[in-house]
């Protein structure tokens, strides 16, 4: 017959289990092991707020100068300006120079729109040709620089752009006017 194991007393049994047991490490025991996980929650938390704000950052500007105060303009000089004014309404563009409101196909004084609407854009061209035609009527006017651009409250941000593309530069690259200040329509 087989002999009977021996039964273990409370006291050895309890030893057992206190040796069998794994021992739980203090959080300063942890073998070397870092816990990197929070680490990395930050990194990425901060990289995706670079990531959303560095798109801000590297906006395209335009040169131009706010509307004066008081509405004066340049110091009157003696040689002669053509002193340009251009408003967009929703019809086209209205173009005011010193002589007076710049008529139909900028061919003449007179009143009306100087370009109106080619169907339901605006005809940026003719007011680039347009410009170089004012600029170009008198030799006194060809270092002259400076335009402004008024532009009725319902006009899009992006015709008011247009129109300071348009009175920049002509279709060949020759200046006209780089120099944009805002008018007030009144």
């Amino acid at each position: 017959m087989a002999a009977e194991p021996e039964k273990l007393s409370a006291a050895q049994r309890s030893k057992v289990r206190k040796l069998a047991t794994p021992k739980e490490l203090a959080p300063d025991e942890e073998g070397g092991e870092l816990n990197i996980v929070p680490f990395l929650d930050i990194i990425m938390n901060v990289l995706m707020f670079v990531l959303a704000t560095v798109t801000t950052t590297f906006t395209a500007t335009i040169d131009t100068l706010p509307p004066k105060a008081g509405g004066h303009g340049p110091k009157p000089t003696d040689a002669p300006t053509l002193g340009l004014t251009i408003l967009i309404v929703p019809e086209g563009f209205s173009m005011k120079a010193k002589g007076g409101n710049v008529g139909p196909g900028c061919d003449s004084i007179g009143g009306g729109l100087a370009v109106a609407k080619a169907g339901a854009d605006y005809d940026y061209p003719a007011v680039t040709r347009c410009v170089a035609k004012l600029k170009g009527s008198n030799d006194a006017f060809a270092d002259e620089t400076n335009v402004t651009i008024s532009a009725n409250p319902n006009i899009p941000y992006s015709t008011v752009i247009g129109t300071i593309d348009a009175v920049r530069k002509t279709e060949d690259g020759k200046e006209l006017f780089p120099d944009v200040n805002f008018g007030l329509a009144k």
